[in-house]
């Protein structure tokens, strides 16, 4: 009985050790001896995605070969393969912004990673684009970060803690009385102005705070992009269901991202009008802002799967997601095999 006693009170005291690691996150023991390795390996493409929907056509697509290694961590898991010579680590983020942002964050932490590639699906607020296009824009912007004003102040009027460089009127702002069914009356809701992100990049000084709104994506990366120009896409989801336009791949100057899903006609005018934004989704932005602050070369593929709710029926994303994803995937796969190649000789099997 003693023994029994004994051995119980040092597995408490094992688990007590342990488990703090566990619950902050600590990357320890296998899992770091197996990072280490796939680093020596590198370095790779890392392919951001944010759903299984999306995600589940590239594991399926014919030139995506997978190494069968996996690694989970931070409830993230990390997939590696390869798209023609270039070696990848795929990884699913989930949901919004925050889940994209601290997913990105842990790829370019735990991995030799020498570019970003985002890709899915989006709303469209471009009135020149169609359901089915992919859009690959220059810039990205998180378009709700807001100041909201107090009703009876205006746009003369300063916003508080302006002077202290904290908010800003340089971007402009939503006058939401403007979209009232009443053009006759006033609304309490009054503006909304747009602020940009603070960022603190990997080569500033910590603690010092910098300002984006327009992120760029990477020059070079962008410029490989507009070759996709020319690539064939699904247009027909069956034999009976197919678009009216044949969809294509286009470079646009505009995408922007909020944790808000985009079903409303007079936004979708307002941000294309204000800021001229063709794609409109959910994650974009803060793979960008990660991406961006980190260093790494990024860019974002997306294909239109509904036009925001320009539309004159229901949502067009219940019809066309699938065909919008497997648009995305083929789009993000043909782009990788343009980057560069930085290839070593190896083999998964060792790891």
């Amino acid at each position: 009985m003693r023994n029994v006693n004994i051995f119980l009170f040092l597995v408490s005291v094992l688990l007590i050790v342990l488990l703090p690691q566990e619950a902050n996150g600590e990357v320890t023991g296998g899992t770091k001896r197996l990072i280490d390795k796939v680093n020596r390996k590198g370095p790779y493409i890392g392919i951001v995605i944010p759903n299984l929907f999306e995600m589940n056509p590239l594991l399926n697509y014919p030139e995506y070969k997978s190494s069968k290694l996996v690694i989970d961590v931070g409830g993230r898991r990390f997939r590696f393969g390869s798209i023609g010579e270039k070696q990848v680590v795929l990884v699913m983020t989930g949901l919004g912004m925050l889940n994209a942002g601290v997913t990105t964050q842990l790829l370019l932490s735990l991995f030799d990673i020498e570019g970003v590639v985002h890709y899915g699906i989006a709303g469209n607020a471009n009135p020149s684009l169609n359901i089915g296009d992919v859009a690959i824009p220059q810039y990205w912007s998180h378009s709700a970060l807001w100041s909201w004003q107090r009703y009876g102040n205006g746009p003369d009027d300063t916003l508080p803690l302006e002077d202290s460089g904290d908010y800003t009127r340089d971007i402009g702002y939503l006058n939401i009385a403007n979209y009232s069914t009443d053009l006759e009356s006033d609304n309490l809701l009054n503006n909304i102005w747009y602020q940009p992100e603070e960022i603190f990049p990997v080569d500033g000084t910590p603690e010092e705070r910098q300002h984006a709104f327009w992120v760029p994506v990477d020059s070079s990366y962008f410029t490989l992009a507009k070759t996709l120009e020319s690539l064939t896409l699904e247009g027909c989801l069956n034999t009976t269901t197919c678009l009216s336009t044949p969809p294509k791949v286009t470079t646009v100057e505009r995408g922007t991202s909020a944790s808000i899903y985009l079903d409303n006609a007079a936004y979708r005018t307002f941000i294309y009008d204000k800021f001229n934004i063709s794609p409109v989704e959910m994650e974009s932005a803060a793979v960008a802002l990660i991406s961006y602050q980190q260093r790494v070369p990024f860019i974002v593929i997306r294909a239109l799967s509904d036009l925001a709710g320009g539309g004159e029926h229901s949502n067009e994303a219940d019809t066309f997601i699938t065909l919008a994803a497997n648009n995305s995937v083929k789009a993000a796969a043909e782009f990788i095999k343009l980057i560069p190649s930085t290839k070593k000789d190896v083999s998964f099997a060792s790891i």
